[in-house]
């Protein structure tokens, strides 16, 4: 460990980096679980209105591919600052939709700047954070965001409550994105000491994980890269984002199954609404609890002593799911998973981020991190079809099944191919 490694204090960064994250998390978690009600109530049907749900997704994806290009433009504080500012145009055309259509407009307007947002925040971690450090730092911004999801919806709740309007709680992701880009104005740069706008790449400054002394040249390689464009960037790492990149992409598939196929579970034996919120929320506590456990583990035993524990034990969990489908006891079964499943999953906390930031170039990482970050958000995309598709045509034991399978899918990928492209240190 470099001596700069051992002094850099992680709590540098929290009020430049988490405290944006948070306030952003806060208010995306508080929109999510009202979308869908607010397009309901603008007359759109069931079926429309969880289409319009998932447009903040399907943003988040699109958004995943210029959003590197973006932050490599004009660097990643003035990306993340323009990312709320646009994020806030897309809350005011929500608010004030006339319709389901608009409406839809304005939350996928809110799910690219999403995209742009978060991808400029992690680029800005893996520039700015020692290697030594990268896992705990990346799984706190992991547990950022499920701090601001399990927050987010009291506050709406409340809000709503008080207002009798349900669109009035994107006023709280728009008070949100305004803070966070204060923050980002007013705090110093914690590495430059810089404040505020700069449309100009920080790419040039190198990775405090390779020190610049590797390189001849630095600042040319950063132009070089920065030349050669996102798609260029895509072309010249596809082997690694085809490979290990799918061995994401089924990580993101794995959680975004848990999200939906527990609460479907919990109808399928019966459990009623109020017992399911309950055990799910349970499970979402020991998820957000494990977020530093996950890093700490990475930075010392190696990347894969947290994804193999995280992929492995959420594909018991579906087979698990599966096979206690017909007992007597299944009410009981399912607790148990759901609490297992969120174990799994929070040992597992910032891993893809972790991964990104390792194999990201030193210079100029943000194109690399836009499509690394599609290959993960496609398979969270992805999921949700999976199992309602699978469970129409057979049954969601057969889906929790599937599930399973593509788990230990996973499993063989990560083992095949993070030897191959992390030095041993950081396997």
């Amino acid at each position: 460990m470099s001596s700069r490694d051992a002094t850099f204090d992680l709590r540098a960064v929290a009020l430049s980096a988490f405290l944006p994250a948070t306030l952003f998390a806060i208010g995306e978690g508080a929109i999510i679980p009202i979308i869908p009600i607010a397009a309901h109530s603008l007359g759109a049907t069931l079926a429309f209105a969880g289409f319009v749900a998932s447009l903040i997704l399907v943003g988040e994806l699109i958004g995943d591919v210029p959003s590197g290009w973006v932050v490599a433009a004009i660097g990643e504080r003035t990306a993340m600052i323009g990312a709320a500012l646009v994020s806030i145009v897309g809350l005011l055309v929500a608010v004030w939709s006339p319709n389901a259509v608009v409406l839809a407009v304005g939350v996928f307007l809110v799910g690219v700047s999403t995209a742009v947002f978060a991808l400029a925040r992690h680029a800005y971690m893996t520039t700015s954070v020692p290697i030594a450090i990268r896992a705990r730092a990346l799984s706190t911004l992991g547990g950022v965001f499920r701090f601001g999801y399990f927050v987010g919806p009291f506050l709406s709740a409340g809000l709503t409550h008080v207002t009798g309007s349900t669109q009035s709680a994107f006023w709280i992701h728009v008070v949100c994105c305004l803070a966070a880009a204060g923050v980002l104005l007013v705090v110093r740069d914690p590495v430059d000491g810089a404040r505020g706008l700069r449309i100009r790449p920080r790419a040039s400054r190198p990775s405090p994980a390779r020190p610049a002394a590797a390189s001849a040249d630095p600042g040319g390689e950063a132009a070089r890269e920065g030349a050669e464009g996102l798609f260029g960037t895509i072309r010249r790492h596809r082997a690694v984002l085809l490979r290990l990149g799918s061995g994401a992409g089924l990580i993101g598939a794995m959680r975004a199954g848990r999200q939906v196929i527990l609460p479907l579970w919990a109808v399928s034996v019966g459990m009623d609404d109020s017992t399911a919120a309950l055990v799910i929320g349970i499970a979402g506590a020991i998820d957000f609890a494990l977020f530093y456990t996950s890093g700490q583990i990475m930075d010392r035993f190696g990347r894969l002593a947290s994804a193999l524990p995280c992929l492995g034990g959420l594909s018991l969990c579906y087979f698990l799911l599966a096979w206690s489908d017909h007992l007597d006891t299944r009410v009981v079964w399912f607790i148990g998973v759901a609490m297992l499943m969120s174990l799994a999953n929070g040992v597992g906390s910032g891993i893809l981020m972790t991964l990104g930031a390792d194999l990201a170039p030193r210079t100029a990482p943000a194109p690399f991190l836009g499509a690394w970050r599609f290959t993960g958000d496609f398979g969270s995309a992805a999921a949700p079809l999976v199992i309602s598709g699978v469970t129409a045509v057979a049954s969601i034991a057969v889906a929790s099944g599937v599930m399973g399978v593509l788990g230990i899918v996973g499993v063989g990928v990560l083992l095949r191919y993070v030897p191959r492209y992390l030095p041993r240190p950081l396997r």
